[in-house]
C-alpha cells in the first residue's frame, strides 16, 4: 500500500484500496517513544499489497529505539527519524525504509474503546524511492532480544481504556447557538469580531454542521502545544515582511478558489488539495493553475475516513506522494462517500497524476510547531494546511480578528454534558498573516472550504495569531509538489 517520506510529512492520496475502519486509538507521545520490534513481509513490487488483518509470513525482524525528540536508531546503529502522526499512529524513516501503521484498539461497545498503544494493526513500508512494498506489525519490547509475546498484556505495556465522547447530544439547542440572539450576544462581549446569522447554516442538521466542523472522525484527544522558537527561527522569522499575503504578491495571486465541501466532513482533502494547488501556482508563476479532487481522497484514500473525517498529514503527505492526485474535472465532487473509481477517466490528462516529493510537520515532526516556524515556511514556501477547534460561535463569524469566546462557551454549557464543536478538528489553509493598525492584534489570513458566501473576501476568515488560538499554531503541515 502506502508509507509516508522523511520526517516531513503531509498529504497521502490513496485511489485503489477500501475505506479503513475508523481507528479511535488514543495514543500519547511517551506511549510509542521506546524500543520497537517491527516484524516485516518480504517485498514485492506491488503497492496495491493489502496489509488487512489476515495471515501473512513475517520473514524479517528491525529492532528500533524511537528516542526523544524524534531520532530513531536501529539495532546497527543506524540513525533515522520518526514522528506520532496525532494519537492514531506513528511512522519511521531508518535505513533507506519507511513505516507506518495505525495503533492497535478494540472497540468493545458503541462508546468503550481499548487501546493497545504498545502494538500496531498491519501497517506498510517500502524504500525511500516508493519501491518494495511490505507488510509489517510493530510491538513495543523490554530489549534488542525481546520476543513480541513477552510484553503483550504485561504491567510494563498496560492497556488504555477509554470512553468516546459523543459529538452531540439531543439536548444542545442548536438553533439558539446560530439565533439573532446568540449573535447580538457574541457581537456586545467582544470587539475583535463581527458574528451574523447566515440562513443557510441554520437549515442545516446537527449532522450536518459536524461534519463541516471536520468530521465525526477528525477529533484529536490531545493536542500539542507549540514549542518555543529556536534562536534560529527566531533570527529568521525578524527577516519577514510584517504582513504577507499569497492572494496578492506584487499584484499577483497565487491561490486557487474558495470552495465549499458541502454537508461532508472533507476539509482535510479540501485543504490538502488548496496547498498543492497553490503551490504549483507558485513554482511555475501562475502558468499551471491545476485544481484537484477532493472526491477522489474521499473515495479512495484508505488513511482516512471518507466524509467522517481525516487528517491532512496522511493526505497531502503520504497518499500524494505514493500514489498522486488527479485533477477535479477527472474525478468531480460529490460531497458525499463513494465507491473508489478505478476507471474514472481514461484521458491521457486523466491518467497523469500529481506526486509530492517531500512533506512534514513544521517543526519536524508532530509536537515541534510554532507560529515562527509557520510564518517562514509560508513567506519561502507556499500556503500550508493546519488544523484547530471550531466552537459554535465561529459558525457565526463575519468579519474582524476570530478569537473564541470561551466565557459564553461556559455558561452555554451549564446543564450540557458536551459541546459538540470542541473536539472536532477543522482543517485549513493558510495563506497570510498581518497586524490590525488599530487594535496592534495580529492574525493569520485563512482560507475555509464552506463556500463564498461565508466570512470576509469569498470565502476566508481572520485568527488571531501568537497565541495558538484554537490549536491553530500546534499542527501545520506543509508538501512540496511536483509541477507536470
Amino acid at each position: 500500500m502506502k508509507s509516508s517520506l522523511i520526517i516531513s510529512f503531509i498529504f497521502m492520496v490513496c485511489c485503489w484500496r477500501q475505506i479503513i475502519a475508523d481507528t479511535p486509538a488514543n495514543c500519547t507521545y511517551e506511549d510509542i517513544r521506546g524500543l520497537w520490534l517491527f516484524e516485516e513481509s518480504t517485498p514485492i513490487n506491488d503497492r496495491t499489497e493489502k496489509c488487512d488483518n489476515g495471515r501473512r509470513e513475517y520473514t524479517k525482524k528491525i529492532y528500533v529505539r524511537l528516542d526523544f525528540p524524534n531520532t530513531a536508531v536501529d539495532k546497527f546503529g543506524n540513525v533515522g527519524t520518526w514522528t506520532l502522526i496525532y494519537n492514531q499512529g506513528f511512522e519511521v524513516i531508518i535505513n533507506y525504509r519507511k513505516y507506518f501503521a495505525f495503533s492497535a484498539y478494540e472497540r468493545k461497545s458503541n462508546s468503550k474503546v481499548i487501546s493497545y498503544c504498545h502494538k500496531t494493526i498491519p501497517g506498510w513500508s517500502h524504500d525511500l524511492l516508493g519501491n518494495n512494498w511490505a507488510c509489517y506489525i510493530g510491538h513495543k519490547v523490554n530489549d534488542w532480544n525481546s520476543s513480541p509475546l513477552q510484553k503483550i498484556g504485561s504491567e510494563q505495556f498496560p492497556i488504555k481504556e477509554h470512553i468516546e465522547q459523543p459529538l452531540y447530544l439531543k439536548n444542545i439547542d442548536l438553533s439558539h447557538a446560530l439565533s439573532q440572539k446568540h449573535v447580538d450576544h457574541i457581537n456586545s462581549k467582544q470587539k475583535s469580531w463581527k458574528a451574523t446569522v447566515y440562513p443557510e447554516m441554520q437549515s442545516k442538521t446537527v449532522e450536518h454542521l459536524i461534519k463541516m466542523a471536520g468530521g465525526e472522525k477528525s477529533r484529536i484527544m490531545s493536542r500539542p502545544k507549540p514549542i518555543r522558537a529556536t534562536e534560529q527561527q527566531r533570527h529568521e522569522a525578524r527577516g519577514l515582511p510584517e504582513s504577507f499575503d499569497w492572494r496578492n504578491v506584487d499584484g499577483i495571486n497565487y491561490v486557487s478558489p474558495v470552495r465549499n465541501q458541502g454537508n461532508c466532513g472533507s476539509c482535510y482533502a479540501f485543504a490538502s488539495m488548496a496547498m498543492l494547488e497553490a503551490r504549483i501556482r507558485i513554482a511555475t508563476n501562475n502558468t499551471a493553475k491545476p485544481v484537484f479532487s477532493p472526491q477522489e481522497v474521499v473515495d479512495c484514500s484508505e488513511y482516512s475516513q471518507g466524509c467522517d473525517g481525516g487528517f491532512g498529514y496522511l493526505i497531502a503527505g503520504k497518499y500524494a506522494q505514493d500514489f498522486g492526485v488527479v485533477e477535479e474535472s477527472c474525478y468531480p465532487y460529490k460531497a458525499y462517500t463513494g465507491k473508489c473509481k478505478l476507471d474514472y477517466n481514461t484521458t491521457a490528462k486523466c491518467q497523469q497524476r500529481t506526486y509530492t516529493i517531500k512533506y512534514n510537520y513544521l517543526g519536524g515532526y508532530f509536537g515541534a510547531c510554532n507560529e515562527e516556524a509557520m510564518r517562514i515556511e509560508l513567506v519561502k514556501n507556499g500556503p500550508i494546511a493546519v488544523g484547530f477547534e471550531v466552537y459554535k460561535d465561529f459558525m457565526t463569524y463575519r468579519r474582524g480578528i476570530y478569537s473564541h469566546d470561551s466565557d459564553y462557551e461556559t455558561e452555554q454549557k451549564v446543564g450540557v454534558e458536551f459541546n459538540p464543536f470542541v473536539l472536532t478538528n477543522h482543517a485549513v489553509l493558510i495563506v497570510g498573516y498581518g497586524r490590525d493598525e488599530k487594535s496592534g492584534e495580529n492574525y493569520w489570513i485563512v482560507k475555509n472550504s464552506w463556500g463564498e458566501q461565508w466570512g470576509i473576501d469569498g470565502g476566508y476568515f481572520l485568527i488571531r495569531r501568537g497565541t495558538n488560538e484554537c490549536g491553530i499554531e500546534s499542527i501545520a503541515m506543509a508538501a512540496t509538489p511536483i509541477p507536470n
